[in-house]
């Protein structure tokens, strides 16, 4: 990533734009030691796949004065969802890192938004064997993250709908979030990485 960043600097220059979405989901259970891989190998896209993206550019953006990073977490960032703890993790992870890293940019001229979607129509939501409320197709996914990473808004949550969903989740007590969350149905175990 550095030798690839070096190289589009020297020949256009300090980015606008810098935009990390890496996502990898797989079900997990935490009480299951081979699914220690699996935990690892998702941090390790989603987590030091984004950053090391973001880290490559800052520096020749912090000197140009200018430019966002734009890292993509989820609406699975807010709270520890049962089966699905590897990626609320990864994503969790993200959040903070961005978050960070808003804040060490500071005063530099560079922006760093952080944007949460819910579920959008991927092929890695279409495993998903339970109803996902709130889902968007791709393109509507696009342009809402295109708006919010071009509102420089520091959290982004999309749509609209996950957002409410958010400060719910993030306000409930944890012995009723425990309650609901345990009934609630799991990402396939059974998927390659």
């Amino acid at each position: 990533m550095e030798e690839t960043a070096r190289d589009f600097v020297g020949r256009f220059g300090a980015p606008d734009l810098v935009i990390a979405n890496a996502g990898l989901g797989i079900g997990t259970h935490g009480d299951d030691l081979a699914d220690i891989g699996k935990l690892s190998r998702v941090l390790d896209v989603n987590v030091t796949g984004m950053a090391t993206t973001l880290a490559a550019f800052a520096p020749a953006m912090r000197k140009a004065g200018r430019g966002t990073l734009a890292g993509i977490a989820s609406v699975a960032s807010f709270r520890g969802i049962p089966g699905n703890g590897a990626y609320c993790a990864s994503k969790a992870a993200a959040r903070a890192w961005l978050e960070s890293l808003r804040v060490e940019l500071r005063g530099s001229g560079v922006s760093v938004v952080c944007v949460c979607p819910g579920y959008i129509d991927t092929p890695m939501t279409r495993v998903n064997r339970f109803r996902m409320p709130f889902i968007i197709d791709a393109d509507k996914g696009a342009r809402l993250i295109a708006g919010a990473i071009a509102s420089k808004r520091r959290v982004a949550v999309i749509p609209w709908q996950m957002a409410m969903v958010s400060v719910l989740m993030r306000a409930m007590p944890g012995w009723l979030f425990d309650r609901l969350a345990a009934r609630a149905p799991r990402k396939p175990r059974d998927l390659s990485l």
